[in-house]
């Protein structure tokens, strides 16, 4: 298969995981080298994975870094022939005495829609509330992302350290999202929980990101494949978190023999010094060089996403 020009869909991929390095020096004063920005071989857990969101975050503090980020962002998903993206990002990182919420999503908005206009590839956001991030400080940034909603912003996402705040604290963030008519996903399933998966899915997430541990629970699997929830799988990241220790315990085969919507995705391009071309060669290089099945990932991606205009020809 040619991967590279295969269209592509990614729904997972959070902007500041993905800051490319010359965009980054761009808009620093450090001396910023790649494995500075990438997680080590090494690395033990989600915990010590978010560490490397220091630097990218600290050149997103205004709204020249955003627009910069944004469409740097484009252009290189653009060069593995990517057609749609769902990028995620928590937009009350960016707010500080000069930057309101408001301006955050303004700016990243005018950066992605410059790279479509240029580059071809549709878009949509995805806004991050923040697990660590108190009940009024994420539903300041919903509100303020629903006003959006429609006009480049799809949905609000729970992110961040999953082990250490779990799901079943956000009830009533996403009780307001319900109530906001706002859609979501929900990161749960990445650090070992089965809970969080069915707290995500009790919530009514439209799609689970990673849901690695939903593998535990059949029953689960069949409700889930019965409502289309999709599964965001990430593998090159769920193996650097350690959602899983190896090939051989990853679940893509399981869920989507259960029907459920799986789609592979990126999380963090620079993070996981990942893309979509290295991820759909990985999955069809452990899975028996099968080439049905990366289109069924990709069709999943289509059906699963926000976008009703996503036109992939494969």
């Amino acid at each position: 298969m040619d991967f590279k020009n295969l269209p592509k869909v990614d729904l997972h991929c959070h902007l500041d995981g993905s800051l490319t390095l010359d965009m980054i020096r761009r808009h620093t004063n450090q001396v910023v080298t790649a494995d500075m920005l990438q997680v080590e071989e090494h690395c033990r857990s989600l915990t010590e994975y978010l560490t490397k969101f220091q630097i990218p975050i600290e050149c997103i503090q205004d709204e020249s870094g955003l627009k910069d980020a944004a469409y740097t962002f484009m252009k290189e998903v653009a060069e593995e022939n990517t057609k749609y993206i769902e990028v995620r990002f928590a937009p009350m990182f960016s707010v500080n005495e000069k930057l309101i919420c408001k301006r955050v999503i303004e700016s990243v908005l005018e950066g992605l829609e410059r790279g479509k206009l240029e580059f071809g590839v549709g878009y949509n956001i995805i806004v991050c509330a923040m697990r660590h991030h108190s009940l009024d400080v994420n539903i300041e940034m919903l509100r303020t992302a629903r006003e959006y909603l429609g006009d480049g912003v799809c949905a609000l996402d729970l992110a961040g350290d999953e082990s250490r705040y779990p799901v079943n604290q956000f009830g009533e963030l996403f009780t307001l999202a319900k109530r906001l008519d706002m859609p979501y996903v929900i990161h749960a399933g990445e650090t070992g929980s089965l809970e969080n998966v069915r707290k995500a899915f009790e919530y009514g997430a439209a799609r689970i990101g990673h849901g690695i541990t939903l593998r535990h629970d059949k029953e689960l699997m069949k409700e889930i494949a019965k409502k289309g929830t999709g599964i965001e799988m990430c593998p090159t990241s769920n193996l650097q978190t350690k959602a899983i220790d190896d090939w051989s315990h990853y679940p893509l085969l399981e869920f989507i023999e259960q029907g459920i919507k799986v789609s592979v995705n990126t999380d963090n391009r620079t993070v996981s010094n990942t893309n979509m071309t290295k991820e759909l060669r990985l999955i069809y290089e452990h899975f028996g060089q099968d080439e049905a099945l990366i289109y069924k990932l990709l069709n999943n991606a289509v059906e699963t996403s926000f976008s009703k205009d996503i036109n992939l020809s494969l």
